[in-house]
């Protein structure tokens, strides 16, 4: 096999790949061998008739796709591998010369993974957040539990109130007819809890169990369903029931029943100290994709289109496997949502450029700054990963993973490495 290599485009190289003509007439025997069963010719029986004869009734190319395959199957890897070509989509294959006793040539148009010019990475200068706990956070953490800790009783007499769980049938109507999802039956709705649309909680104010009253709102005009959106609408509401919740008194009582401590004072440490760490959490974050951002940021890429719709077609999956849990498909998504296929993939472009972008720096950089995954790093990020599993053979299912997923491992132990590299020589400004 030969090989000629052409850069014809930034991102797209021309491999001309020549196989012997011995190597392509065993392809068209294997091809032969193949096909021999499916061709009925006089005077043979089916599958029995020779080579020449078949090509003498069907033309001397009658082998010649499945002999192409074999071929290219068994010579464009490895002309990929001997060359350093890392393609980012499927060849574009054309035939340049073929017959038998001939050598085979064909073309292959290649996009390629771009070359990157890297700008600074070390050094960078990026605005470190800091977040403080403030009183009323801790104070509405409190309310939030007192809340869960709630007791729920049914309310004999009198109205309904702000406050109050209003337990109501209902029924909607847009232009005198019922839309989808417009109707329920029991639902405890929390008056003020600003649930329901418009004022609608509101005008359930004063009703009594039994009382039935038509509820006229307006729904948003961006509310996400084309035909509801802005429209007036109907809903004929029956009260089946009101209840009230008796909140627990915020004190050291509460303090024993909601958790280990025995004082309020010390359940408000408790909570102020768990979120200044997801604060610090929150800012370590942060300021981890503001140093990565920055060193992506001066970087020189040309990145081809397909990389980038590639990178979509994976987070469309991702959303895919995500709605399934919810019961949902995609088209049903896009229906609630007022959405395309279309409309969503562009709304996804430029999260996806980034991704991409920010991919292909610090892979480079890992290439730059000779960063490799050790077989220790790599054996336990398996068995971290075996961990979540939770069988009773961790050790068993890690050696499993890192067998099957050992590309995957590597990528990901060197992007944490750089990532670390990187923050650890970076410059925080307030």
């Amino acid at each position: 096999m030969n090989v000629k290599v052409e850069k014809i485009e930034n991102n797209v190289v021309k491999m001309e790949i020549t196989v012997e003509s011995e190597k392509f007439n065993e392809a068209v025997k294997k091809a032969f061998a193949k096909n021999a069963k499916k061709f009925n010719i006089p005077g043979f029986r089916k599958g029995k008739a020779p080579m020449n004869i078949i090509k003498k009734y069907y033309g001397e190319g009658v082998f010649y796709e499945d002999a192409i395959n074999f071929c290219c199957d068994e010579t464009y890897p490895t002309a990929l591998k001997e060359n350093d070509i890392k393609p980012v989509d499927y060849p574009k294959i054309d035939i340049v010369q073929i017959g038998e006793n001939k050598d085979f040539i064909y073309s292959a148009d290649v996009t390629v993974v771009p070359e990157v010019e890297l700008g600074e990475y070390k050094g960078v200068e990026v605005k470190k957040n800091t977040y403080e706990v403030t009183d009323e956070e801790v104070e509405q953490e409190l309310k939030s539990r007192q809340e869960k800790n709630a007791r729920i009783e049914t309310k004999e007499d009198g109205t309904v109130e702000k406050g109050n769980i209003a337990v109501i049938d209902f029924k909607g109507y847009v232009d005198d007819k019922a839309f989808q999802g417009g109707e329920g039956k029991d639902y405890e709705l929390e008056i003020g809890s600003g649930t329901f649309i418009d004022n609608f909680e509101d005008q359930l104010i004063g009703l009594k169990v039994g009382d039935q009253k038509d509820v006229e709102v307006t729904f948003p005009e961006e509310y996400g369903s084309e035909e509801l959106n802005g429209k007036k609408a109907l809903f004929k509401v029956a009260i089946k029931a009101i209840k009230i919740k008796e909140l627990p008194e915020l004190d050291d009582e509460f303090a024993k029943e909601i958790s280990e401590f025995d004082t309020l004072d010390e359940v408000k440490a408790d909570i102020k100290k768990k979120k200044q760490e997801e604060n610090e959490l929150r800012a370590k974050r942060e300021y981890e994709d503001a140093v990565i951002d920055a060193v992506s940021s001066n970087a020189k890429i040309d990145i081809p289109d397909i990389m980038v719709d590639k990178e979509i077609d994976a987070m469309l999956k991702d959303l895919e496997m995500r709605l399934k849990y919810q019961g949902l498909d995609l088209k049903s998504y896009y229906k609630y949502t007022n959405n395309t296929e279309e409309k969503v993939r562009e709304y996804m472009r430029e999260t996806a450029q980034k991704k991409v972008r920010t991919d292909l720096v610090i892979s480079k950089i890992g290439e730059v700054e000779n960063i490799k995954a050790e077989d220790e790093e790599l054996l336990n990020r398996a068995t971290e990963m075996a961990k979540q599993y939770g069988n009773n053979e961790p050790e068993k299912t890690a050696k499993l993973i890192l067998d099957s997923q050992k590309g995957y491992l590597e990528t990901d132990v060197i992007n944490e490495k750089v990532v670390k590299m990187l923050v650890d020589n970076s410059k925080a400004v307030a």
